[in-house]
């Protein structure tokens, strides 16, 4: 049985068309769907035989909240949420100057393995459909009573590893009869699969594009990275050259601060050689403490000194502010502990 919320706005009227409705009915169920209603009982609007007609094949399914955590630092609160057939994913929802954000999840679990990241470990298990990564959106919406206006994906999983879900995903969150979230409030975070990165600079979607980077070196970033031994690092640059010009939107650099592997004077040269005369922005993490990986973040002194010699060299460089740290607020965390558990 489909789920609604997986539909654009034209493929509900291509529907409706095809059960002999009137294709306007298509907007009425669209704007009811990205409301957050649980059940088709809910469409007041439409007619009970419709709902009925409808029941028979379509359904809606809503995420449930299997846990949560708030930071008693700051007002992040993270989430646990069981998918229909028992899977788990993570989100969080963050609060900025300029409003609240939503970071989500676009797989249950991640093929990546990236050493420093807390879902590596946990197993992988599918792609999430458009409609779940709305609804964790959506979800957070109603369970806060906060205006989501700004979303990452940056959450469990590779983004561009689930390609058509999240375009469609995007499309549906961006459309202005439903959550009317801009392009340009949206950052899609990449480990880098370059073919996929091309293929997005060509769908006039003008998210910001964040690349998981973390060195400048294809012997690090492979150690670090395995995509890096399938893309290196002169393909990826060349693909970000690439959708910059397309798109004319700056990319971000992700760069992990782990004290002694890549945070040293010469880690920061080399970066910013490599990412002289881009149109970029470099965003230095501090890397997040995972049990078994044995990494640790860089001291503050440190992260300074590599974030002046990048902003001396003409890189435009910042620190991201550290959100939930009492709740191990870094996505796949959560979901791992969970997962031994079972």
């Amino acid at each position: 049985m489909n789920n609604l919320m997986d539909m654009t706005l034209e493929e509900l009227e291509q529907m409706l068309a095809d059960m002999g409705q009137q294709r306007f009915r298509a907007k009425q169920i669209f704007k009811w769907v990205n409301s957050g209603i649980s059940s088709l009982e809910d469409m007041t609007n439409i007619s009970k035989q419709l709902r009925q007609e409808l029941s028979e094949a379509y359904k809606i399914t809503r995420l449930r909240i299997a846990g949560k955590l708030e930071s008693k630092l700051d007002s992040t609160v993270k989430y646990l949420f069981e998918l229909e057939d028992g899977n788990i994913i993570e989100s969080v929802l963050m609060e900025y100057k300029y409003g609240f954000t939503a970071c989500i999840s676009s797989q249950a679990g991640c093929k990546m393995g990236c050493a420093f990241c807390a879902s590596t470990g946990a197993e992988f298990a599918r792609n999430l459909t458009p409609g779940e990564m709305l609804d964790q959106i959506m979800t957070m919406q109603q369970d806060s009573g906060s205006r989501i206006g700004h979303v990452v994906l940056m959450g469990i999983g590779e983004p561009l590893d689930n390609y058509d879900n999240v375009i469609k995903f995007l499309r549906i969150i961006n459309h202005p009869d439903g959550l009317m979230i801009g392009f340009r409030n949206i950052s899609l975070s990449t480990c880098g699969i370059v073919p996929r990165i091309l293929k997005l600079s060509e769908e006039n979607i003008p998210v910001t594009l964040s690349i998981s980077l973390h060195s400048a070196r294809d012997d690090k970033r492979s150690e670090m990275m395995p995509i890096n031994r399938s893309f290196c690092i002169d393909k990826l640059i060349s693909a970000c050259n690439i959708y910059t010009e397309r798109t004319k939107r700056r990319i971000s650099f992700e760069y992990a601060m782990i004290s002694g592997e890549n945070d040293s004077e010469q880690d920061a040269r080399e970066l910013a050689g490599l990412l002289k005369g881009m149109l970029c922005h470099v965003n230095l993490i501090p890397v997040n403490t995972v049990q078994g990986n044995g990494y640790r973040k860089s001291s503050r002194i440190q992260i300074e000194k590599f974030k002046n010699i990048m902003e001396s060299r003409g890189i435009e460089t910042t620190v991201r502010r550290e959100l939930g740290s009492d709740i191990n607020a870094a996505c796949g965390q959560l979901r791992k502990n969970r997962l031994q558990q079972l």
